[in-house]
């Protein structure tokens, strides 16, 4: 007489399809109510029973179980459709060609049960032959997020991308400074184009690109407050740029500067342009308030400001191929430095880290005026009232 198997035991069946033993068990139930089995399988009772028990084992130590058939790429377009909805559009549309260009055709066929550390190595050893470390290291923080979030959805047991470390790749375009010439021929090629203003305030003020785009009519003083005791001058308040959620990069970088005379100068032009601007616009312009927009009034893109840009530099006699408008920040940088400006003050005009105690009471109460970069750079530059 068979012995009926004790609850919890599960089941054992032979599958003559499969020409295997089966064995069975009810592990818990989901909210719905359905059964979660786990099963086992071998040629021989012993076998299948094993099979089973160290998955009820993984089951119960919280472990992933994995699934045979789940590959990289489903783990990837599921972090890329789900992962992301806390990022800006143009972050999600670059991790998207990362993923598609580098990850898929490299390691998407792959099982992700498979996937081991030593192919994640080679993977991108052979990127780094062709990328810079930085493209190397956002690879790596993709693939590994991606991984990470099929370990909590139990489709594999464990993330062996944070295994591995981000080779060293190629040198990529370093940041340039331009020289005291330089920058006077730029500035001077820029005033026969629209983006006057844009140079001056990024060369004078070393304020970023993404904080220049987002920057506000509202944000800009150019009267100051001379009855004051002591008197504020021009200032531009450095609170927003175009990140997700318009915060600065960091908090230390949200800052109130003051205006060269040659910025306060080229903010009043280029407001009497955008003015003109406006009117032939006409019903077509969109009045959002932005310092620096197109001719209809919309926000300039990174990209509309990279071509102007090189427009400018072919201007000055330069190589429009060789600068970005972030050089504009870092010659902020290396003239103020070359001038005799100490290194705390810079960090504190450039919102950067390595900050003094005034920088400390200034992140919070945004004043007083940081003066020492206008000062230096209407002694660089002069007042320029033209």
């Amino acid at each position: 007489m068979t012995t009926r198997r004790a609850r919890g035991e599960g089941g054992l069946h032979w599958d003559e399809a499969r020409q295997r033993w089966i064995a069975t068990v009810t592990v818990g139930y989901t909210p719905a109510g359905k059964r979660i089995v786990r099963k086992g399988s071998g040629k021989t009772k012993t076998e299948a029973r094993a099979k089973l028990r160290e998955k009820i084992r993984d089951y119960e130590d919280g472990l992933a179980i994995a699934e045979h058939h789940y590959t990289v790429t489903e783990a990837v377009t599921d972090w890329l459709t789900y992962g992301l909805n806390d990022r800006s559009a143009g972050t999600k549309t670059k991790y998207e060609i990362l993923c598609r260009t580098h990850i898929i055709p490299a390691l998407g066929a792959r099982k992700l049960r498979e996937l081991r550390a030593q192919d994640v190595d080679r993977w991108l050893a052979d990127k780094a032959t062709t990328l810079s470390t930085r493209t190397l290291g956002e690879l790596h923080g993709c693939l590994n997020r991606s991984v990470k979030r099929a370990m909590a959805r139990d489709k594999v047991k464990r993330n062996v991308v944070a295994l591995c470390t981000v080779p060293r790749g190629q040198e990529g375009r370093p940041s340039k400074s331009l020289t005291l010439a330089q920058a006077h021929a730029v500035l001077n090629a820029a005033e026969s184009t629209r983006l006057h203003a844009y140079v001056v305030l990024s060369l004078l003020t070393g304020a970023r690109t993404e904080e220049l785009r987002a920057l506000r009519w509202d944000h800009v003083d150019l009267d100051g407050r001379p009855n004051l005791d002591p008197p504020l001058p021009p200032s531009v308040q450095v609170w927003h740029s175009v990140r997700a959620g318009g915060d600065t990069k960091t908090k230390k970088s949200r800052r109130t500067l003051a205006l060269p005379q040659r910025c306060v100068t080229a903010l009043r032009l280029h407001r009497e342009q955008q003015n003109r601007d406006q009117v032939e616009a006409g019903k077509d312009w969109q009045a959002l308030g932005l310092v620096f927009t197109t001719a209809v009034g919309t926000a300039l893109d990174a990209a509309n400001v990279r071509r102007a840009f090189r427009r400018v530099v072919a201007l000055a006699d330069l190589d429009p191929s060789g600068w970005t408008p972030r050089d504009l920040r870092h010659s902020f940088v290396s003239l103020l430095s070359d001038n005799g400006v100490p290194l705390e003050a810079i960090a504190d005009l450039c919102g950067h880290s390595g900050t003094t105690v005034t920088e400390k009471v200034y992140r919070h109460q945004l004043r007083p005026v940081l003066l020492g970069g206008a000062q230096v750079m209407d002694v660089i530059f002069g007042p320029a009232n033209r």
